[in-house]
């Protein structure tokens, strides 16, 4: 097989890698790619941007593409999937219909509570007085998200009235262009955050294992939010109780809704859970494709080959897959920013320790990197993803700082603390 990964990210980086540990898998092109991937063996970059389909089809014809598989939610939402299998390409993502329930939290919220899956009580918006009045009538905390993708900083978790007033004049303002025409306000809700993440072939759906994503950027959980800090599975949190729970009255339940509504949705759901500490849950979101820094937690996991799940995925027979087998133990990984991320950042600083690094046993998995003149340099706001797995977290997250201590960039910036609720 020859698979085409859409993509520049460490979630990319991860699918290239797991693809390449299948005996089927060949070669992997990455569109376009970055620094880790122009350097993994057996994958090679190409010059197409996420929205050039045009292009990525005819690299597919030409050079006997076997599988697509896109990675960001940005292409999804454009209608990637539709344009490449027009162009008669096998392609592992939904269609642009099924990519709504990332693309727009309001179409996502309609969706939930037409199939009855417990989640935050909400109201949107078009107009900032109106807005305004709700917030005054709800009280706070509250939660204010703009509709449409904003690469996970679209969502303000309001303390005070003012900060909320801030959050829909900011959003209404344009600080997410279009994605802020709707504004939706939710109640805030309490607990932990869990990341279930599924396959599906649009009939059979099946879990991946439960994760815990780290989402904002300062230890203790402080500041703003992010596209994710850092990340382990399988997460104790989400018990065996609960997440057969989740399987019918959220995974099964979206499945059912979106065939109900015509969509044939096939590829990664991602239901994003707030677990309380009575062990109740409602979903927060749902993405249309893999997490991030979930990904390169859970690839390294995963046992059953890649490619074999995301065919039988586009072929729809993912149940002749069943179960799915997966490493014992834990993994775990810690995200390496530019100083200044979420906020502004300088790129192009040289990065050094990563080969140090992994020969402790790490993987890294490079986010926003660019290899120049055989120089690896950050390219990007999350730089590098460190993971690690073990029999047990305390000696995954220990492995994956021993690898951090071994790189070095022009204002790394991480945090100390990932992991800090399962140790």
């Amino acid at each position: 097989m020859k698979v085409l990964v859409v993509g520049n990210g460490g979630r990319e980086h991860a699918i290239a890698w797991k693809l390449l540990q299948s005996k089927r898998v060949e070669r992997v092109f990455c569109a376009p790619g970055n620094g880790g991937t122009a350097s993994l063996s057996g994958a090679e970059n190409i010059p197409y941007g996420v929205d050039d389909f045009a292009g990525m089809a005819d690299f597919a014809h030409t050079n006997g593409i076997d599988l697509v598989v896109v990675g960001p939610e940005v292409p999804l939402a454009l209608g990637i999937t539709d344009y490449l299998q027009a162009q008669g390409l096998k392609v592992f993502g939904p269609v642009k219909a099924g990519a709504q329930i990332e693309a727009s939290k309001a179409w996502a919220k309609a969706l939930m509570q037409e199939a009855g899956i417990p989640t935050a009580k909400a109201a949107v918006f078009t107009d900032l007085s109106a807005a305004k009045s709700y917030i005054q009538s709800q009280g706070v905390p509250i939660v204010v998200k703009a509709d449409g993708l904003a690469a996970g900083k679209g969502v303000i978790v309001a303390q005070t009235v003012a900060e909320a007033e801030n959050a829909l004049e900011m959003i209404f303002g344009g600080a997410f262009g279009s994605a802020g025409n709707f504004v939706v306000i939710e109640e805030c809700l309490v607990g932990q955050e869990v990341s279930v993440l599924a396959l599906t072939d649009g009939v059979t759906i099946v879990p991946l294992l439960p994760a815990q994503d780290h989402k904002r950027i300062g230890e203790g959980d402080t500041g703003e939010n992010t596209g994710g800090m850092g990340a382990y599975a399988p997460a104790p949190i989400a018990t065996d109780e609960l997440m057969a729970r989740v399987q019918t009255q959220v995974l099964e339940a979206a499945i059912a809704a979106l065939r109900n509504r015509g969509i044939d949705y096939r590829g990664v759901l991602y239901a994003g859970l707030m677990v309380s500490p009575q062990g109740d849950f409602r979903v927060l979101e749902f993405n249309c494709r893999f997490g991030d820094p979930e990904t390169q937690v859970l690839l390294p996991m995963l046992l059953t080959p890649l490619d074999e799940l995301m065919l039988a995925c586009v072929e729809q027979r993912l149940a002749s897959m069943l179960p799915l087998q997966w490493q014992p133990g834990a993994a775990a990984t810690v995200v390496l920013a530019s100083g200044g991320y979420p906020g502004n950042y300088t790129k192009g600083k040289p990065i050094s320790g990563i080969r140090e690094a992994e020969s402790l046993g790490v993987t890294v998995f490079h986010a926003g990197t660019k290899l120049a003149s055989s120089q690896i340099l950050t390219d990007g706001g999350r730089v590098l993803n460190v993971t690690a797995t073990a029999p047990d977290f305390a000696t995954a997250l220990a492995s994956a700082y021993a690898g951090i201590g071994k790189i070095a960039f022009e204002q790394m910036y991480f945090r100390r603390d990932i992991g800090h609720r399962v140790l």
